[in-house]
């Protein structure tokens, strides 16, 4: 057998996965190895397959672990759970960047702990199992790597989704639509963002990160608890609603006016 026959044979009893070799090894070629080694098949296809298993196994453990919850919020436990980060991040516990077969630029630029190719060859490899075994031993592997996620994603709250948990407060408040004013530096293969959260015309949170989503969504945790605390000093202070019942306080009002904390805008730690 040859090196790289016993590297996937080690690697599939790593993962307790009865799937096939010859399609663990195309589940971890990226297409940018495929096209240097005259277009053999690389693992988009079984990529797609995974993807579509993926979804299934998790939806319907959703579904009947969690009956009370409405759809939209059962769709944003599943996108807590079914994507590209927490997918990288699975694949980076399971070692899966070393088995990976890259052409030479991706290799050249840290491609085996690129976030994007370690999801796809997640999915690629959910996909391969699937046509190699039945979709019980599947959605055992699935269980066995999501569950713990799926759990602790159901006690995040707001932290789901700090984007559209912004997005609902600042409604809630009459502060309009969040803004987000992005900036990037650095190399295109090394990419740093920082974000700025901007509610009711002032910045209350910022973020940074590797791609323009985590900054935003770090900016929009930020601006969320202050926001939150805004909200909540009015509460227990001038009190949003009165000993009568009367609304007494109305925070885009004080925002605007510039009498309230929201009037502030975030000074960012150095970075």
């Amino acid at each position: 057998m040859t090196d790289r026959g016993s590297d996937l044979e080690r690697l599939r009893a790593e993962l307790g996965l009865d799937v096939d070799i010859a399609l663990l090894d195309q589940a971890l070629t990226h297409r940018s190895y495929a096209y240097e080694h005259g277009a053999i098949p690389h693992n988009e296809r079984l990529e797609f397959l995974g993807d579509a298993v993926l979804g299934i196994v998790v939806t319907d453990t959703l579904y009947r672990t969690y009956p009370d919850l409405p759809e939209g919020q059962l769709a944003k436990l599943r996108a807590a759970v079914v994507n590209a980060r927490a997918l990288a991040d699975l694949a980076r516990a399971l070692g899966i960047g070393e088995y990976l077969l890259l052409g030479r630029g991706e290799e050249g630029t840290g491609g085996r702990d690129k976030a994007s190719i370690l999801a796809d060859a997640m999915e690629a490899i959910i996909g391969a199992a699937h046509l190699s075994t039945d979709l019980a031993r599947v959605s055992a592997f699935i269980h066995r790597c999501f569950d713990p996620l799926i759990q602790r994603s159901a006690q995040l709250g707001a932290g789901l989704d700090w984007k559209t948990s912004l997005q609902e407060a600042a409604a809630g408040a009459d502060l309009g639509v969040p803004e987000y004013l992005v900036e990037d530096s650095g190399p295109d293969h090394q990419k740093e963002f920082h974000a700025l959260a901007r509610v009711g015309g002032r910045v209350l949170g910022q973020g940074w990160g590797p791609s323009k989503k985590v900054a935003e969504q770090q900016a929009a945790q930020e601006a969320y608890s202050a926001l939150e605390q805004v909200l909540v000093g009015l509460v227990g202070s001038s009190g949003l609603v009165g000993s009568s019942g009367e609304r007494t306080a109305d925070p885009h009002d004080q925002a605007s006016s510039g009498t309230a904390p929201l009037g502030d805008t975030v000074a960012g730690p150095d970075h």
